[in-house]
């Protein structure tokens, strides 16, 4: 497993540039299987996760061409479907949670999808029942090997339109639905959908490919099925949990960044939320600039004076990968927060190596932890920690970017997961980190 060695309480300065949305590429990736014709996505980032999908598809038989640094060409003219069944495909699949949104694609344009229990995040239970319930509303046949842990579903006659409303707002779910549905003879309606802007991205390429979809951006989605889709050019939007990570970090390490073409109009509330934490954050265009914080912010409280509360929802509200990014923060302001992580029960598990730093924290119980910021009269300590996943591992290395002394991560293979050579980004802006292989 790889290190990082990070020399702590530097100011940096400079301007970063987000990579292209882990989210929605793994959404747009998977999309490329409704056609025999050539795809074209753009700004895809270079990270594990993303990798191994293309690993994934290329074995599945589509045929992919780099252009240049994150573009590719993707063509699914002859795609192998007796690689899902083969116990390559059962191990592969399973290393990647993504992996399950290839089975509404294929599932619609063939037929039938498989895939074996996905992995991922160690971050709480993640059910699959949306995505299946999905499925068989709109005709196919549901099973489940309990032995090899392995999915499938089948249509051999094809699937047809029906009104679902979901039991949750999963965003993974309504996309793979929404890829099935596609091809669905006559209309769905899906009623609880997810809306964020990665769903809504996947949703405008769809229909720049042949299908027909209403309601984009709400919570109610009409598709008319069609018959056949086009090829198309499709361009990644910038990743908001690494441009709500970079803000973070600037705030912890009192540093002057601006972060570069983060699409604004799609951050929802994101830049508000870090203001409840007394972050100044200024819109430039379509840049952040965040000045360098150099006597603290201080946590506002509710308009009656009681303690503040922030949580995560579905969009539009806040999303939980950034909900570990906000208590770290939390532990240098003036004030006192209560970080409410709703959706994932193990998800605030990693905040004992924050009081091993000496962060003021009170967990409560799996899904809500109480902060006391130091205000920077006391800084953190280094330590030796380890990552637990994606979101945890970046919290831990931004506390370990403020910290007095020299900090140690193992296993940042969970950060590789989501976050492009983020030590060379860093070092770049005037970071102390060094890999350690």
């Amino acid at each position: 497993m790889g290190i990082f060695q990070i020399e702590g309480g530097h100011a940096l300065s400079g301007s970063i540039q987000p990579q292209g949305a882990k989210n929605e590429t793994l959404q747009i990736l998977c999309a490329v299987l409704l056609t025999s014709e050539k795809v074209i996505i753009n700004n895809i980032p270079d990270i594990i996760d993303v990798n191994k999908l293309i690993t994934l598809l290329k074995n599945l038989g589509v045929k992919v061409e780099k252009l240049k640094k994150g573009s590719y060409s993707f063509q699914s003219d002859e795609i192998n479907l007796e690689y899902l069944e083969s116990e390559a495909f059962k191990t592969e699949g399973s290393g990647l949670r993504g992996s399950i949104m290839i089975v509404g694609p294929l599932l619609g344009r063939f037929g039938k999808g498989y895939i074996p229990r996905p992995g991922g995040d160690k971050i709480g239970r993640r059910r699959l029942d949306t995505h299946f319930e999905g499925f068989v509303k709109l005709g196919a046949k549901f099973r489940y090997n309990k032995e090899e842990r392995f999915y499938g579903v089948d249509a051999p006659n094809g699937l047809t339109g029906s009104y679902m409303l979901l039991e949750e707002a999963s965003v993974t779910g309504t996309a793979n639905i929404l890829m099935a549905a596609v091809w669905a003879k006559g209309k769905t309606t899906i009623y609880n959908a997810a809306c964020e802007p990665y769903l809504q991205q996947l949703c405008k390429m769809l229909n720049s490919m042949g299908a027909k979809i209403e309601g984009i951006g709400s919570n109610l989605l009409h598709i008319e099925g069609v018959e056949s889709f086009t090829g198309c050019e499709h361009t990644i939007l910038p990743d908001m949990i690494e441009i709500g990570s970079w803000i973070g970090l600037a705030a912890m390490t009192k540093s002057e960044i601006t972060i570069k073409n983060v699409s604004w109009d799609n951050l929802g509330i994101i830049p508000n939320t870090f203001a409840k934490l007394g972050i100044t954050i200024e819109r430039r265009g379509d840049d952040i600039f965040i000045p360098a914080h150099k006597d603290g912010y201080e946590v506002q409280n509710f308009i009656d004076g009681s303690i503040m509360s922030i949580s995560d929802a579905p969009w539009p509200g806040f999303t939980p990968d950034l909900l570990s990014i906000l208590l770290v923060v939390a532990t240098q302001a003036r004030g006192s927060v209560l970080i409410h992580q709703k959706m994932f029960e193990s998800r605030l598990f990693f905040v004992d190596k924050l009081i091993d730093m000496g962060a003021k924290i009170i967990l409560c119980d799996p899904h809500r932890a109480t902060v006391i910021g130091h205000d920077f009269k006391s800084s953190l300590r280094a330590t030796t920690m380890t990552s637990p996943d994606i979101r945890a591992g970046v919290s831990l290395l931004i506390a370990a970017m403020s910290a007095q002394g020299t900090s140690t991560i193992h296993n940042i293979e969970q950060i590789d997961r989501g976050y492009e050579n983020i030590d060379e980004r860093l070092r770049a802006i005037g970071a102390k980190i060094k890999r350690i292989a």
